[in-house]
């Protein structure tokens, strides 16, 4: 012992012994080494489950901001594209929500949250981001109802863009039809003529965007033709809306109507002449 100690006499004896019995060690560890193994591989119905409620909830919280970013995106794109139609426009503008719609199906109305405080008046324009959309119908100081160029009371002096042709286009009781009326059988009228608004009438400006021609019927004999048209504007889609404010109406509150649209109060040209509107 004294010479392994001193002098490492046994070192070869000692390493061919615990090479000999290397299996008997892993043999020996094997069943524990195993049983963890195979409990590894396996997972208890209770830790599933409770993985699955956390994935679950996790999965809802992230549907959610999915869903609110969606939202926002998608507010921020119409906003965009109210923004870039400000521009063309001829008249001082504000920007207005739609903030619910009448449960009247013969009553094409919506209310937008914007009022007399807004200086906001009967009668004045209102558009979306791709045309005309209605006219103020009444305000109070915080809201003010609309009613839309579907309505079967509403009518629009337009006319056809390719040529100048005037008419009346009346709103038909359906959202995405409106009439053409008046219309002579020999009149220089095509389907995919833009109508926009004509000036006429002393309620809408001069030049909005209000429908395309969509399907015209000639009846043998009579004067005139029946002439289909489709709204330009997204009347039962739009959340947002522009009310138009011609040079002659002062806003009732300039600065608010600022903060409401930076830069997008369009420039203060003077406009043409108001349109009829309502029956």
């Amino acid at each position: 012992m004294v010479a392994d100690v001193r002098f490492d006499a046994l070192h070869t004896v000692r390493s061919t012994i615990a090479n000999g019995l290397a299996p008997a060690y892993w043999l020996g560890n094997a069943p524990s080494q195993f049983s963890g193994w195979v409990a590894g591989l396996f997972t208890t119905r209770d830790d599933l489950l409770e993985e699955n409620e956390t994935l679950n909830a996790r999965m809802l919280i992230l549907e959610r901001r999915a869903l609110k970013y969606a939202a926002l995106a998608s507010e921020n794109n119409e906003l965009r594209r109210l923004l870039n139609s400000s521009e063309v426009l001829d008249d001082r503008v504000i920007v207005a929500d739609v903030v619910s719609v009448s449960p009247d199906p013969f009553s094409h109305e919506v209310v937008i949250n914007k009022g007399s405080r807004d200086g906001v008046r009967v009668g004045q324009a209102i558009l979306d981001a791709t045309g005309l959309m209605g006219q103020v119908l009444s305000t109070s100081n915080f809201t003010s109802r609309v009613l839309l160029i579907s309505d079967s009371s509403h009518a629009v002096p337009v006319e056809v863009i390719r040529n100048g042709l005037r008419a009346i286009l009346l709103g038909s009781g359906n959202i995405s039809v409106l009439e053409l009326v008046h219309v002579p059988d020999t009149a220089d009228i095509r389907e995919g003529d833009l109508l926009v608004s004509s000036g006429l009438g002393g309620r809408f400006p001069k030049g909005y965007p209000v429908a395309e021609v969509t399907g015209i019927h000639k009846d043998p004999g009579e004067p005139f033709v029946q002439i289909e048209a489709a709204p330009k504007a997204q009347l039962n889609r739009s959340d947002m809306v522009l009310v138009v404010f011609s040079e002659n109406q002062e806003l009732a509150h300039p600065s608010r109507a600022q903060d409401d649209v930076p830069e997008a109060t369009g420039d203060e040209v003077s406009p043409g002449p108001e349109e009829g509107g309502t029956n």
